[in-house]
């Protein structure tokens, strides 16, 4: 029977699942699937609605009794957080009331973008917010639709293009506060559908390929790429694969520990453990 897998079209992830998906990975089962935006995924997963599937970090509370978190396959590091954007006529105001009375479009109310600017702006007067699918924040933002819209992955390298401004770069303020690095999307296994150990060896495995011959998985890739440019790719693939996507580690672990941590502190999640013990091995 054929593993389901649900994964973003973006770069990093057809990047780093190429091999298991066309069945290079020796001892895989046969993978069917299915991509689509995080957000759309983080309320599949829900439903149980696929074996393995890539969620944001955020979305965790709600999903750790019914799955297995991976330690590796998703994407975690430094310098790669998301922008909340402005146009520079907008009038929001980064040294006084931050988006006071502003409209900002998020990309989904349960994705680590969001949860990260709800942590940011805890302190701060409140935006009135809208959820907007991905790939039209920037546009809409550019047409004075919204006072503001925070981005993820390729927009960092491409919101000049639509005249926009960075108030805030939430990764750069998570890792100043923190030191740790920031961890966006999750690879999870659901419980009782595939062992977890064994999910997380086909995936390394598969990383191991795509970086051992980065050529194999070019056009897979740039066919799912939204109309990107193969240098805007190749700048998404090195920023979002990195040392976490083969292991998350000491650090990576220590990471989602602190986002949820600080998440439920602040009563924005339920309370959950996210430690290795918990969240992988049971």
């Amino acid at each position: 029977m054929a593993l389901s897998l649900a994964i973003s079209p973006c770069p990093n992830d057809t990047f780093v699942f190429h091999a298991l998906v066309h069945g290079r990975v020796p001892g895989a089962p046969p993978v069917k699937v299915t991509y689509a935006d995080v957000d759309v995924t983080n309320t599949a997963a829900e439903r149980g609605a696929f074996d393995l599937v890539k969620v944001s970090y955020a979305a965790l509370p709600w999903l750790l009794d019914d799955y297995h978190l991976l330690p590796c396959g998703g994407a975690l590091g430094r310098g790669c957080g998301p922008l909340v954007l402005t146009r520079p006529t907008a009038g929001a105001q980064p040294a006084g009331g931050g988006l006071s009375g502003a409209t900002v479009a998020v990309p989904g109310d349960r994705t680590t973008a969001y949860l990260l600017f709800r942590l940011w702006s805890a302190e701060r007067p409140p935006a009135r917010i809208e959820v907007v699918p991905f790939h039209e924040i920037m546009p809409a933002v550019a047409a004075g639709r919204y006072d503001a819209g925070l981005v993820i992955h390729e927009a960092r390298f491409t919101y000049p293009r639509h005249g926009l401004t960075a108030l805030v770069d939430l990764g750069e303020w998570w890792e100043s506060d923190t030191g740790l690095p920031i961890p966006l999307g999750a690879i999870l296994a659901r419980r009782g559908a595939v062992d977890p150990v064994e999910a997380a060896g086909w995936i390394r495995e598969s990383v191991r390929q795509a970086w051992a011959d980065p050529a194999a998985s070019r056009d897979y890739v740039l066919s799912h790429a939204q109309e990107m440019e193969p240098d805007v790719v190749d700048r998404h693939i090195g920023l979002y694969v990195n040392e976490f996507t083969a292991d998350l580690g000491d650090a990576g672990f220590a990471a989602v520990e602190a986002l949820l941590g600080r998440a439920a502190a602040a009563g924005l999640t339920p309370q959950t453990s996210s430690s290795r013990a918990t969240a992988w091995t049971n």
